[in-house]
This record gives C-alpha cells, structure tokens and sequence, in this order.
C-alpha cells in the first residue's frame, strides 16, 4: 500500500507558533499510511481576482498545484480574534479560485487547532469547517482536535509532552487515514 500524501496548512506564521509544534508532532507520529508535509503559505500574495490572467503570481501556480496533487489535507488553526487566521484564510481562497478550478473540491480535509487558552481554538476551527464545507471539502467530523493549554502539550522540537496527548493525536491521524480512503 502507498502512503497518502497529506498536506498540512498551518494558519500561523510565526516560527514559534503552538501549531507549527503541533504539525511537527504529528509528523512524528503519523500512521505509516500517511505521509504528512508542511505546505507553506506565508508567500501566497493576498488573492486579486485582478491577478487571475492567464499568468497568475508563481506562488499561486505553485501552491494550486501541490493541493491538486494530494490526497487529502490537514488544516491547523489558531485563532485570532474568534476567527480563522488572515494567512489560512488567503490559502484557502487561493486554491478555490478560478471559479470551477477549485483544487479543494472533493478532497477530504481535518481540522485541528491549538491555544494557550482554555478552548483551543473552537471558535477558529468551527468557522473553518463553515468554509471547508462551503468549498467542497469533505471534512473528517470525528474526532475534534482542540487542543487548549497546548504550550504544556506540544514541545519546541515538535514532540508531545505527555503520552495521553500523543495517544489522542495518533487516534486523530488513525481516524483520519480511514476517512481519506473513503475518498
């Protein structure tokens, strides 16, 4: 059996971010089915209908085509002010776009996310589901990854800090390999 290419979209962009961590450590403990790559999305220039000619910025090309390329995505949320970050945001309308072209569509997605707060980003995650649904992605709907108080969880080198957040994780990715080969 080959592995399922997964790409992972991190919606923070700061090095030391929880959900980088957090990406980092579920490329540590991914079934072996999976293969999990972190899909930057810092370059990706804001999207302007104005810039879809028949020559779109290279960042877009790019990226539009690793999505289309891979079997299935993991998006990791933060939340700003009660929201899906701008940078995750901008991600998502690049590849939906042009209209009908949407590298998105069909392709089975996750969502997790990740706070020092209490709620780890239920608010962010529940908005991002609203839009995956609205672009075709079928999303996993169980289990849910909010990890709150995750700077006790998820270590600086991109490992878990304890075993039963580890557990958890490797039942998400478990969870979610089964849910790409439905697709």
């Amino acid at each position: 059996m080959s592995k399922k290419d997964i790409a992972v979209l991190v919606g923070s962009l700061r090095q030391a971010s929880i959900n980088l961590k957090l990406a980092r450590a579920m490329q540590k403990v991914a079934p072996d089915g999976l293969n999990l790559e972190i899909v930057p999305i810092g370059d990706l220039p804001l999207y302007n209908q104005d810039l879809e000619t028949e020559t779109p910025p290279a960042e877009w090309t790019s990226f539009r085509e690793r999505i289309r390329a891979c079997d299935g995505a993991i998006f990791v949320t933060p939340e700003y002010n009660r929201s899906v970050p701008a940078a995750l945001k901008n991600a998502i309308e690049v590849g939906s776009r042009p209209f009908g072209k949407s590298v998105w569509d069909h392709k089975p997605g996750a969502v997790t996310g990740a706070s020092p707060g209490l709620i780890g980003g239920a608010a962010a995650a529940l908005q991002l589901r609203v839009i995956l649904t609205n672009i075709n992605v079928p999303t996993m709907p169980q289990p849910e990854v909010y990890l709150g108080t995750a700077d006790k969880l998820v270590g600086d080198h991109g490992i878990f800090l304890n075993e039963g957040t580890q557990k958890f994780i490797e039942s998400f990715l478990a969870a979610f390999e089964s849910w790409v080969a439905r697709f």
